[in-house]
């Protein structure tokens, strides 16, 4: 039954001083989520401006030009659906081999007008590649994809065995993308970004800094370079300056692949921060940035399209791979390669880049993984309930590796060797953590689970006579 309500005819008494407050700064809000708005439009509205003022199928972030011949080394099928009068859409999946170069004045012939007394760097794209990555969006499974590519991957690259990242140097984008399609048995190259280490740092200052967390005391000097780089351990917030040392930095135990994972740890962070909506704002900083220190040959409706699918990307949807090998490491040879392996290669670019058809795969065991156990928490009774959990349930190749040094509230289990199934699969017998698709756990793992607090919380209840019910529990929930 309803009940009418009966008000007084009585004038309505003034509102308290703090709900006139109240509704001031309620108003105040509305009128900056308003003013934030009209911003965003206005930005928006200004970069269509910009593109429509030239040939959406122009290039004019290309730097240097490309024979008939090196032009075809790049896929020619159209990457672009328009639907419904729409900004242009990602009609297939995309691979862009991204190259960052590090050039300094005594690496080029011309000679700077001044002399500055060390080894400065210069804004060119014609040296070494130092940082080389694949990245696959994929609108077919909403997907983005990194391939890490280590420099010091031997390869044949046109001119006899050698470090894959002097094909740049040899032969520009066009012998860097012919390089890395060999190394994983044809995977087509659709276009290329070249990018230098000052266009980095500019980038990442444009981006307000990241987030990272240092994994190490990173501390080194050379005077002939004007490097210096001292960063502390633990979680840092990073400028442009001090992100490109923590790129730059070798001197650990695991040489060019550490760097490798600390690539992908500044990738994940830049990704996450790129992504987030107030980024909006600094985009036009952001392209006055790139006209000067990238050399692309995508066009404006793909640079439109990319930036539309990746700003629609999750971060469980970020995937980050390595390409599987190991260090030459034997003593005898002059030089020190990482050595690719072809079988996991092939079992790569099947998995995540929807290349070929092999046979001979054999159906994995998930209890034949490698785990590699990492605590967080510095609770070495959760550790041993983790390795003996996992070994009563037929996972014979555990191991405890060194510890994470950042606390983590989530358990984290690194698909290491991009077994994304494996590391699901241990998630459903764990019960907590989350899936990472990227390669900075333990190099001789094919999972790593790093430890966390959620672990640490619930792993007490395993030792109870109800211990099976608790789990069965976890899992339906």
């Amino acid at each position: 039954m309803s009940v009418n309500k009966t008000y007084p005819t009585s004038p309505t008494p003034s509102k308290p001083l703090s709900s006139k407050k109240s509704n001031a700064k309620k108003q105040k809000g509305n009128w900056l989520l308003i003013g934030l708005g009209l911003t965003a439009v206005s930005l928006v509205s200004a970069m269509a401006g910009a593109f429509l003022s030239i040939s959406f199928s122009a290039t004019p972030l290309r730097q240097s030009s490309l024979t008939p011949g090196q032009e075809k080394v790049f896929n020619q099928d159209s990457t672009i659906a328009y639907r419904n009068l729409r900004l242009p859409e990602l009609s297939r999946p995309m691979n862009l081999l991204v190259l960052g170069t590090k050039v300094l004045t005594s690496e080029v012939n011309e000679k700077p007008e001044e002399n500055l007394g060390y080894h400065a760097l210069v804004n060119s794209f014609k040296g070494l590649s130092d940082t080389m990555v694949l990245l696959r969006f994929d609108p077919n499974q909403d997907k983005l994809r990194f391939l890490s590519i280590p420099r010091d991957t031997r390869a044949n690259i046109g001119r006899g065995i050698r470090k894959i990242n002097e094909a740049n140097y040899y032969g520009g984008a066009a012998l860097a993308a012919e390089a890395v399609s060999t190394l994983l048995g044809g995977v087509p190259i659709d276009r290329y970004v070249r990018v230098n280490i000052q266009g980095v740092e500019k980038v990442i200052d444009a981006l307000g800094g990241v987030n990272v967390y240092v994994p190490q005391n990173m501390k080194y000097t050379d005077h002939s370079q004007h490097l210096y780089i001292d960063l502390k351990q633990g979680k840092q917030h990073l400028d442009g300056e001090r992100a490109t040392a923590f790129l730059r930095f070798r001197y650990d135990r695991y040489g060019d692949i550490g760097r490798v994972q600390r690539q992908q740890m500044l990738m994940r962070a830049v990704v996450e921060q790129a992504l987030r909506p107030q980024t909006v704002l600094k985009i036009p900083e952001i392209l006055s940035v790139i006209g000067t220190y990238i050399d692309t040959n995508l066009t404006v409706e793909e640079l439109v399209a990319l930036a539309g699918f990746a700003a629609q990307t999750k971060r469980s949807d970020v995937e980050m791979l390595m390409v599987p090998g190991g260090f030459s490491g034997d003593g005898k040879q002059k030089i020190s390669y990482w050595i690719p392996s072809p079988h996991k290669i092939r079992e790569m670019v099947v998995d995540y880049f929807d290349h070929g058809n092999y046979p001979d795969f054999e159906n994995k065991n998930p209890t034949r993984l490698r785990i590699a156990i990492q605590d967080s928490v510095e609770d070495s009774k959760a550790v041993e309930a983790m390795v003996n959990y996992l070994r009563e349930r037929g996972y014979g190749r555990v191991f405890v590796s060194d510890d994470w040094g950042e606390p983590l509230a989530t358990t984290r289990i690194v698909a290491q060797q991009g077994d994304d199934l494996g590391a699901a699969s241990l998630k459903a017998i764990l019960g907590v953590g989350e899936v990472l698709v990227e390669s900075t756990g333990t190099l001789s793992s094919d999972i790593t689970i790093v430890l966390g607090q959620d672990w640490q919380q619930q792993y007490p209840s395993f030792e109870s006579p109800t211990a099976e019910n608790f789990l069965q529990t976890q899992h339906k929930n």
